[in-house]
């Protein structure tokens, strides 16, 4: 089954096999005519890329690449971007690859022209109309994975290098003004990194779901992305190159971003810490904590998981819920828990602390506290 759609919401995207021969189009379209593509280093001399950077070139667009992003990219790898970007002379960026490329990408269009540090852009009150808007540069995302939803964000998570304090850089016009959704660029990751993005997609939509907030629309959507992850990531794990399942899991991913207007929870709030101090993968993160979480917050989201559990045709309400979490782990092959991934508990405190700090923690239907927070960290070894 050939998937192809063009959706205005919440920004322009091309989803279909192939559609990466539009990039030069995309671009265009954006006013874009020197375009900066930056990527991460293991991305930089795959074939997908070279393939993209072929389109640019023959669109008369260049063939300019930055690909210096570590996997929780932090404000030197940004520095870096805006000389490259700045010394290139570009008008654009073409931001190219999961969760960190596309947000380093973001963030050098949107740093580009302004004359602020970073963090004074965080994503606090109205920290945002500080920016000047008219100097944020064109975007075109290409996702080659399905789980961030970065390329339907208005953020950027940027690590602090020397805190190893994750923060949230917020405009409303880091949206990519066009994105393009080629499941054929998701053919060749890895069973790990197809499990860990697919878990970061459902984590977004459980915890958007389950959020306290009132947000019916996000709410809807967290709903059906959890049903499409239900029933296309096991899919795609086994078999990589089952493209209906690669494209179900790109709309996943998009919908999870989507969703998490509405709010995200402990599950984050664990897990970015733990990233920035261990350099953990995000989604997979997310999938070890999961069930802890799950178990913290039964009391305020029990009604509302039976509900998401009858629309994904999972019996037996909360329990049945659980129990399909932890076989869906299980087939994906995601570690039982912190000490299978080689952490130990002895930053716990610390690790406390900094979630207790995090953004996503204000979204928890249970009000996370020092005492509580340090337990359910506890329990996740």
């Amino acid at each position: 089954m050939n998937i192809t759609a063009n959706w205005s919401y919440p920004t322009a995207i091309k989803l279909g096999r192939g559609r990466i021969s539009e990039l030069g189009q995309a671009c265009k379209t954006l006013g874009i005519n020197k375009p900066l593509l930056v990527t991460d280093r293991g991305l930089a001399s795959m074939s997908i890329t070279a393939a993209a950077l072929d389109v640019l070139e023959e669109s008369g667009l260049g063939r300019a690449i930055f690909s210096e992003v570590d996997p929780n990219p932090n404000e030197q790898n940004l520095e870096a971007g805006l000389r490259a970007y700045r010394n290139g002379g570009h008008d654009g960026v073409v931001a190219f690859g999961g969760g960190s490329g596309l947000d380093l990408g973001k963030l050098i269009a949107f740093m580009a022209g302004q004359n602020r540090p970073v963090w004074d852009f965080e994503d606090i009150g109205d920290w945002w109309t500080r920016a000047d808007a008219s100097k944020i540069a064109p975007i075109v995302a290409v996702p080659t994975t399905a789980g961030t939803g970065s390329e339907v964000g208005r953020a950027g998570v940027l690590t602090n290098s020397a805190t190893h304090v994750k923060k949230i850089i917020f405009h409303p016009k880091i949206l990519p003004g066009v994105v393009i959704a080629d499941p054929e660029l998701t053919m060749g990751m890895p069973k790990v990194i197809t499990a860990g993005t697919g878990m970061d997609a459902f984590a977004h939509c459980l915890e958007a779901y389950c959020s306290p907030f009132y947000h019916p629309m996000s709410a809807g959507i967290a709903l059906e992305g959890m049903r499409l992850v239900k029933e296309f990531l096991p899919r795609a794990f086994k078999d990589g190159q089952d493209l209906e399942a690669r494209t179900n899991m790109m709309s996943a991913a998009a919908m999870g971003a989507v969703a998490f207007q509405k709010g995200l929870g402990a599950i984050h709030a664990l897990s970015h810490p733990l990233g920035a101090v261990y350099n953990t993968h995000h989604g997979m993160t997310n999938a070890v904590v999961m069930p802890p979480v799950l178990r913290f917050n039964r009391k305020a989201v029990e009604e509302k998981i039976e509900r998401a559990a009858a629309y994904l045709g999972i019996a037996g309400g909360f329990d049945g819920f659980y129990s399909f979490v932890l076989a869906l782990r299980e087939e994906l092959h995601v570690p039982a828990n912190l000490t299978a991934m080689g952490i130990k508990p002895d930053r716990v405190d610390e690790l406390t602390a900094m979630a207790i700090e995090d953004p996503s923690c204000g979204g928890n239907p249970v009000a996370m506290t020092l005492e509580n927070t340090k337990q359910l960290f506890l329990d996740c070894f």
